[in-house]
């Protein structure tokens, strides 16, 4: 058995065919912070990206342009490595069983709210969420948002142990990406005597939707209706084909009076530096998002309900669309005035997250060292 200081690991990232981008969704950002990670911890040799899926590294485009570690193959990946983190694709069972065989470990780290996502699909006929493979698992990593709703639902499908681990962001990629992107800088920009507001919830599941904070930015503008010059609500051009979703949007007074809007996709660093003042936000056991993270690096106000924050951005109740409007109000009127505290609460915040903070190095280097040492 090799000692915890001369551990070779991977993390599993799922190339297609064809042009992918880093903003497609959080998974693929989840990859590059756990690899910034893994490469600061002395308890590892060496760290890969291990592709797992059908692409080729050089077709995936500017995708791979701020890879923090070399990809390889599965094939490689049996041969050379000790651990491997299933993270953005899911392993062959076969394969991790002979892996495993080798003495290898094999991690399943869960981002996401697979319970609902999985009860969604299943009961809706919808593509498959996590499928119950049967891979071997030594433990499952997962978040702190997530452990009330998924612990005992992973302990129990997968038959492995569930460990919490702290949620990982570093500004880089947002940065790098709005410097190549030739925008402005990311960054809020008070004085604006009337703001613009951005919804952007994904909308492809229950857990982070844009329905309660519509409602919120309504309750804010039939209160004030001088303090908001604009809302889109992004992510939605689908949804403007259903009928329930289209009444939704005609009861609001911000839709009646010409000042709402509903849009596709865009990323956030250009939301924000060019047609958003402030993001209003939702999410229901799905609290730990890297859009607040990103929010709140850019000091600009941030309405959400999540409890994994502490004391940033402007917090309502859950499923209160009328706090939530309060708590626009409140951030419109004091955002600017406290800009200096708002940032200073954010890096203190944020460093906590950091991939390279020793913290989380040692916490993460803690538990690969316990594969190898725990019964």
């Amino acid at each position: 058995m090799k000692t915890p200081r001369q551990l070779k690991v991977g993390v599993t990232l799922f190339l297609r065919g064809g042009p992918q981008s880093i903003w497609e969704n959080g998974i693929f950002q989840n990859c590059f912070f756990l690899i910034n990670l893994l490469q600061a911890s002395p308890v590892v040799e060496a760290a890969f990206l291990v592709n797992g899926g059908d692409g080729k590294p050089e077709d995936a485009g500017d995708f791979l342009t701020l890879a923090p570690a070399p990809v390889i193959d599965m094939t490689t990946a049996r041969e050379t490595l000790d651990v491997i983190i299933e993270l953005s694709a899911q392993l062959n069972p076969d394969w991790a069983r002979d892996f495993r065989g080798r003495g290898g470990r094999v991690v399943g780290m869960r981002v996401a709210n697979d319970y609902v996502i999985d009860i969604e699909r299943m009961i809706f006929n919808l593509p498959n969420g996590l499928l119950a493979s049967g891979t071997p698992y030594d433990v499952i990593w997962t978040l702190p948002a997530f452990e009330h709703s998924c612990r005992s639902y992973y302990e129990t499908l997968m038959r492995a142990p569930v460990r919490a681990m702290q949620h990982l962001w570093s500004p880089v990629l947002i940065e790098r990406s709005a410097e190549l992107a030739g925008g402005e800088a990311f960054a809020y920009r008070p004085g604006r005597k009337r703001w613009r507001l951005a919804i952007i919830e994904p909308n492809i599941c229950m857990v982070k939707t844009g329905h309660l904070p519509m409602l919120a930015c309504d309750a804010a503008y039939r209160a004030q209706p001088d303090a908001f010059e604009v809302l889109r609500v992004y992510n939605t051009l689908t949804l403007k084909e259903r009928a329930d979703f289209v009444a939704l949007a005609r009861s609001l007074d911000m839709v009646r009076h010409g000042v709402a809007s509903f849009e596709g996709r865009y990323p956030l660093y250009e939301v924000l530096t060019r047609e958003a003042e402030a993001i209003v936000s939702h999410s229901w056991e799905n609290e730990q998002n890297y859009v607040y993270y990103e929010a709140l690096h850019g000091g600009y106000p941030l309405i959400h309900n999540s409890r994994y924050l502490g004391d940033c951005g402007y917090a309502y109740a859950t499923f209160d669309p009328e706090a939530g409007g309060l708590a626009l109000r409140q951030a419109f009127a004091q955002h600017d005035l406290a800009l200096d505290d708002y940032r200073r609460r954010a890096r203190a915040f944020l460093t906590t997250l950091d991939p390279v903070n020793p913290v989380n190095v040692e916490a993460y280097g803690r538990a690969l060292t316990d594969l190898f040492t725990t019964p």
